[in-house]
């Protein structure tokens, strides 16, 4: 919980220092974020490169390691569906499309917004920001209660990227390849799903 509280103490701070505008303009202007990111994807890289463990798990596994992506579709989609009967104004097909973002909000926000319209977009950011954050925040909690895989399964398209991080600290390095081809997959999935579900 203690790196959960410190992910958001920085998150509060970052959102003060950019709407006071403390920081210099050049760091707003530039997304310096995202060569943060590909710094913890390098050295999360090394680590998992440097471990023989990790590769023997993948050799292990062969195509079971194909239910992790499938039980994040399939769990998704069945929560959503449920979840749109209690929602006024989003029908059915609106409402798996959103969860089919599976956390990549960008791609999806953009893929709904034209097909769907702007409101429907900013529900599928919003939707996937929050799945994004809630395993940012509360990995720790979930493999404690729920095991290993679970981060894996609650960052979606995350887990290879944003999550990879905090989901390799608490799952384990050993779960580093497996939260990659996962998320990879389910990355690959996300145009192909929302494009379908929303011209069905």
């Amino acid at each position: 919980m203690k790196n959960s509280l410190i992910i958001i103490l920085f998150f509060t701070v970052g959102i003060l220092c950019g709407f006071y505008e403390v920081i210099p303009r050049i760091f707003i202007e530039n997304d310096l974020s995202s060569y943060a990111l590909y710094l913890l994807i390098f050295l999360v890289g090394i680590t998992v490169g440097g471990d023989s463990d990790s590769w023997k798990i993948l050799q292990k596994e062969k195509l079971r390691i194909f239910l992790v992506p499938t039980t994040v579709v399939v769990g998704t989609l069945i929560g959503v569906g449920i979840a749109s009967f209690f929602l006024s104004g989003i029908n059915l097909r609106e409402s798996l499309a959103v969860g089919a973002g599976f956390g990549y909000y960008s791609l999806s926000s953009i893929i709904i917004s034209q097909i769907s319209g702007k409101t429907l977009g900013v529900i599928a950011l919003l939707a996937n920001i929050t799945r994004e954050i809630f395993t940012l925040l509360f990995t720790p909690i979930i493999v404690k209660y729920l095991g290993k895989l679970a981060p894996i399964v609650s960052g979606g398209a995350t887990s290879m990227d944003t999550t990879l991080p905090i989901i390799t600290k608490f799952s384990g390095k050993d779960y580093a390849l497996i939260s990659i081809f996962s998320g990879t997959v389910l990355t690959i999935l996300v145009p192909v799903l929302v494009t379908f579900i929303l011209k069905i």
